[in-house]
């Protein structure tokens, strides 16, 4: 349930981070306003995710929103940070053009290792009630 619960923050944070880069880079952003974009974006496509999977159960948009952020607002941050960790880490990855081989190999694999490490997290919180295990409450 854990590793499902990652993949499915992962997909969002991935939409976002790859959006935001691609979206950055080509406009010939910095670093900083590049990064910012993809972060903003990953938990936006994150909670959109899950608000549209809780809405579909047949719960009011508020209700739905709150479950949302509750569910993966830790996940996503502890996927953020990891990401962005790797990828300002890797020599040169900063600085990759979208046609560089560097730049789709840093994101791919710092968002592996976002994986990673972000499972025994949401282990650990679905493990408390907390997390996606919130969501699954909603699943027909």
């Amino acid at each position: 349930m854990a590793a499902r619960a990652t993949l499915h923050c992962l997909t969002g944070c991935a939409i976002g981070e790859v959006l935001g880069m691609v979206v950055g880079t080509a406009l010939g952003w910095g670093n900083v306003p590049t990064m910012a974009l993809a972060i903003v974006l990953a938990f936006f496509f994150g909670y959109t995710l899950t608000l549209r999977s809780v809405l579909r159960a047949g719960v009011d948009f508020r209700t739905a929103f709150r479950v949302a952020l509750a569910a993966d607002t830790l996940s996503i941050a502890v996927m953020e940070l990891i990401d962005n960790g790797v990828i300002v880490l890797w020599p040169g990855a900063m600085d990759a053009m979208l046609s560089d081989v560097l730049f789709w190999g840093a994101l791919a694999i710092s968002l592996a290792v976002a994986f990673v490490v972000t499972t025994p997290v949401n282990k650990w919180m679905i493990g408390r009630g907390k997390g996606h295990a919130v969501v699954h409450r909603y699943h027909h």
